[in-house]
């Protein structure tokens, strides 16, 4: 017959048990579960959410997405002031090069390639801050779904700061920095829109997920929340003079992005 202490400690480990089993089920089965949705574009479920760089190395995550024509993205990205980028050759090489040695404006200055599902971007925009083009807002462009819920072709992008030029961590190269705060990018870039009576509708779907120490292709840190905010652009031009609608999340993911929120302001700036 057991004793005491042995039926304790048999009862004892049997509740370790259940309640890693638990923890198992909660962390790796339900919650990445639950926070996967793509309720207001189902198409883009089981879409790869990250660019790699041109030697394969992870680049910088999918945080944006656009609904329209390609049309429609060029309109309206002019009309939110953004100018379209540059293709790489020797001549806008040189240029981009004066313009951080010489501290003067080159608006439309090449971005690097990135590639998306093996392709590089199919659009790029900028932003410029300040007299060069050392710093400036930009976000590379591929369209994912020649038809979404809309009806409308669906554009996914990576929105990035570049904060200044430098040497890639990874490969030596001379390159763009990237500010971490990437969700601050997305969240410009959509503002920028909306502001320009561009977007109709926005809503949320599932990107990478919560990541507070990512690397993108020049090792440059980042942190997200993980969410791609996607805007649904006007059609033919027609400005919107009321603000967007906006769809809702589920509760789960609202209540996770809240505790992000807090989670970021508690830590000091980077």
């Amino acid at each position: 017959m057991p004793s005491r202490r042995h039926t304790l400690v048999r009862h004892g480990l049997l509740l370790a048990l259940i309640v890693l089993g638990l923890y198992g089920l909660l962390a790796y089965v339900a919650l990445p579960s639950a926070w996967s949705h793509y309720e207001h574009q189902r198409g883009l479920e089981g879409q790869p959410m990250l660019t790699h760089t041109g030697q394969g190395i992870p680049g910088d995550p999918l945080n944006v997405g656009l609904v329209g024509s390609q049309e429609d993205i060029v309109r309206a990205m002019h009309v939110a002031g953004w100018y379209p980028a540059d293709p790489i050759t020797f001549q806008t090489s040189l240029a981009i090069i004066g313009s951080v040695a010489l501290d003067r404006p080159d608006p439309d200055a090449p971005v690097s390639a990135l590639f998306y599902d093996g392709r590089r971007e199919d659009l790029a925009f900028e932003k410029p801050v300040g007299s060069s083009a050392d710093r400036r807002h930009h976000v590379r462009l591929w369209r994912v779904l020649a038809r979404g819920q809309e009806d409308r072709p669906v554009w996914l992008g990576s929105a990035t700061f570049d904060r200044g030029v430098g040497l890639s961590r990874y490969t030596g190269q001379v390159t763009h920095h990237i500010a971490p705060d990437i969700d601050a990018e997305r969240d410009g870039l959509i503002s920028d829109l909306v502001q320009a009576g561009m977007v109709e509708v926005r809503y949320q779907v599932s990107g990478i997920g919560p990541t507070l120490r990512g690397r993108n292709g020049e090792g440059d840190l980042y942190s997200t929340d993980g969410e791609i905010w996607i805007a649904v652009l006007v059609a033919t031009g027609q400005r919107r003079l009321q603000p967007p609608d906006t769809l809702p999340s589920p509760a789960l993911i609202a209540a996770k992005d809240a505790i992000w929120k807090a989670v970021m302001g508690s830590l000091p700036q980077r």
